[in-house]
């Protein structure tokens, strides 16, 4: 079995996918379509169909007009090695969207994403739970995730 996150767009979609694959090294478009004939989701030239992949995660796209907007309910979580790929990716996709706590924001065409430092996932499932907990307490005043403010926090 193959297993594909699948996203419904209301418009723009093929910009959308074509700004996150640019983003993420190792991604593609892999397939674009616009369905010739009348669906139930519209009309022939209206309805378009897409395969993308972000780095090793396969997705599915419609662009098929409203019908359920995208939300907080699900999210890519992308782990960012460096500090430096963190601020380019949260300043990148966060441009006319929103932000929230703890990494996470939500891009201008409603997909929202969770910008995370691996050294965070580190500190988080360290042994040392005080030093855990610290990491975690920091982590909840944060919007944009700081590196170097949660190594500081381990170390207390």
């Amino acid at each position: 079995m193959k297993i594909s996150q699948h996203l419904w767009f209301e418009e723009d979609m093929e910009a959308a996918l074509r700004f996150y694959v640019s983003l993420i090294p190792g991604s593609s478009l892999d397939f674009l379509s616009t369905v010739p004939a009348d669906t139930p989701s519209g009309p022939a030239g209206t309805v378009k169909f897409a395969a993308f992949t972000l780095g090793d995660q396969h997705y599915r796209a419609i662009e098929a007009g409203p019908l359920d907007p995208l939300n907080r309910s699900f999210s890519v979580m992308v782990e960012c090695d460096t500090q430096a790929e963190v601020d380019r990716l949260w300043d990148a996709l966060g441009e006319g969207g929103k932000t929230y706590a703890c990494g996470w924001l939500s891009d201008r065409w409603g997909l929202t994403w969770q910008i995370t430092p691996k050294r965070l996932l580190d500190l988080m499932s360290d042994p040392d739970r005080a030093k855990a907990k610290r990491v975690a307490e920091a982590m909840m005043k944060t919007v944009k995730f700081d590196i170097a403010a949660l190594e500081a926090a381990a170390r207390g």
